[in-house]
C-alpha cells in the first residue's frame, strides 16, 4: 500500500472513529494511524552543497534552497563574525557534509516553511531515518525550539539528554 492509500484510509478511519467513539477515541486512533502511515515526507531533493552542521542547499524545482533543519543547532563554523566560529562547528559540519552532500533526502515540514532569513525549514531524512535526530543522537547538535515548529520537540529534548548523560560528540570531556 502506498502512502498516499495508507493517508486516506487513516482519514476515513479517524472520521468513522470520531462519529462512533467521540472526539477522544477519534484522536487516539489517528495517532496510532500516524504512526503506521508515518510523517508526510516530500522529495527526493539532491543535496548539492553544505553550508554547515544544520544548514544545506537542495536542489529544488530546478533550482538551488538554502534549507535550515528544524530543532537542532550545530555550533558554528562558518558564521562572518569569526569569533563565533569554534572547533567543534567543522566536526558537526563536516558529519553533516560527510553523510549527505551529493545524497538524496526527503523533507517533513512543521508549521512554517520559512524561517526570518527566507530559508526553508524542515526535517531531513537520509534513507528514512530523520537526520535532524541523527544529529542530536551523535552529539554534532544541540536542541533549538522555535515554536511554532515544535513536533518533535519533547522527543529531542530526551535524544539530546542521553547524548549528553554519554558523553558522545560535543558533550565528550575535550569539547566541553
Amino acid at each position: 500500500m502506498n502512502q498516499k492509500t495508507k493517508k486516506k484510509l487513516a482519514i476515513v478511519l479517524t472520521i468513522l472513529a470520531f462519529l462512533i467513539g467521540g472526539a477522544s477515541l477519534s484522536q487516539g486512533i489517528f495517532n496510532l494511524l500516524e504512526s503506521w502511515v508515518g510523517p508526510e515526507l516530500l522529495g527526493p531533493y539532491e543535496v548539492v552543497r553544505i553550508v554547515d552542521g544544520d544548514t544545506i542547499i537542495v536542489e529544488l524545482d530546478g533550482g538551488e534552497e538554502k534549507l535550515r533543519m528544524i530543532g537542532v543547532d550545530t555550533p558554528e563554523s562558518v558564521h562572518n563574525d569569526l569569533e563565533k566560529n569554534v572547533p567543534y562547528g567543522k566536526v558537526s559540519s563536516d558529519y553533516t557534509k560527510d553523510m549527505l552532500e551529493g545524497r538524496e533526502v526527503w523533507l517533513e515540514m512543521d508549521v512554517e516553511e520559512r524561517d526570518r532569513y527566507g530559508r526553508l525549514l524542515a526535517y531531513v531524512y537520509l534513507d528514512g531515518e530523520m537526520f535532524n535526530r541523527m544529529l542530536l543522537e551523535e552529539g554534532h547538535a544541540t536542541i533549538i525550539t522555535v515554536p511554532p515548529n515544535v513536533k518533535y520537540a519533547e522527543e529531542f529534548e530526551a535524544i539530546q539528554e542521553e547524548a549528553r548523560r554519554e558523553g558522545r560528540g560535543l558533550w565528550k570531556e575535550a569539547w566541553k
